[in-house]
């Protein structure tokens, strides 16, 4: 195989006796264009490539690679108001906290649901965010979403063991559900209540997450949750989580006090404004 444009043989890349797949495959991105079949035979040639484990580990080199030149692209909500903002979207924030966990590079676009533009409901009929668009697929559904997130970028590893999976999972819509109540006596404010005391209950042998020392996928979901639950309710009802809950209140600071959260989370006043309808 020849040189192009600068780009060195195999020859000379054999003779140079590059031990990374990896930097071989930087070595021939330019010369090579978007062929993977190409690149990869390239590749092979460079560093002897003899045995099928180590061609595993180029491909792997190879997608890491191409990870990090293309940029994931994520569809969520912009904010109410400010179509330029990131908006209030509790499963918008989950896929792009989940993205900025493993460090997987990512393009934001911001869709208006309030004015869904004809693009986006071209591309996805329902019209529902988030949406990422994935080797050319675009893929609904927060669960879905993360789930395949997973599988494609495994490390950091994020999976939650199945026993503590369910941990805070009904807090969401028994806050929903009591910030909208206008009856105070409905039972609304007391199911909430229920279920943060259970999530104390769990924290109290699970700190300081949900699954005990590591980050996973169940506080990166609930995460954004909590942070819509003590923003609009404090505004909108003057009401907090009550002060003996410590094992949740600790757990509150210690999620939001996250890098990849306190990067990617929308700001307090866009989530005010994103339950505003419920107020008017």
């Amino acid at each position: 195989m020849r040189a192009l444009c600068g780009v060195p043989s195999c020859a000379s890349l054999s003779s140079h006796r590059l031990a990374s797949p990896l930097l071989a495959y930087r070595a021939c991105e330019f010369a090579l264009g978007s062929s993977p079949g190409l690149r990869l035979e390239f590749v092979g040639r460079a560093v002897g490539l003899q045995s099928r484990s180590i061609g595993r580990r180029c491909i792997v080199a190879m997608a890491a690679a191409a990870a990090e030149a293309a940029p994931t692209e994520v569809f969520v909500k912009a904010a109410v108001g400010h179509p330029d903002k990131f908006g209030d979207c509790p499963f918008s924030h989950r896929v792009v906290l989940t993205l900025a966990e493993k460090k997987v590079p990512y393009d934001m676009k911001l869709i208006d649901v309030s004015n869904k533009p004809q693009w986006f409901l071209d591309i996805n009929p329902e019209g529902k965010v988030p949406v990422i668009k994935d080797e050319g697929k675009f893929v609904a559904d927060s669960d879905v979403i993360t789930q395949l997130l997973e599988e494609k970028y495994p490390e950091p590893c994020l999976k939650t063991p199945e026993d503590k999976a369910s941990a805070g999972a009904r807090i969401f819509p028994n806050f929903a559900a009591f910030l909208k109540s206008k009856d105070p006596n409905d039972g609304t404010e007391a199911a909430l209540l229920a279920e943060l005391k259970s999530l104390d209950e769990h924290l109290k042998s699970n700190k300081p997450f949900i699954a005990g020392e590591a980050v996973t996928a169940a506080d990166l979901a609930l995460a954004p949750k909590l942070h819509h639950l003590t923003v609009a309710l404090g505004h909108y009802k003057k009401w907090s989580i009550p002060e003996d809950l410590t094992n949740v209140l600790s757990y509150v600071e210690a999620v939001h006090s996250l890098e990849s959260f306190k990067k990617t989370k929308p700001a307090d006043e866009f989530i005010i404004a994103g339950w505003a309808k419920f107020f008017v």
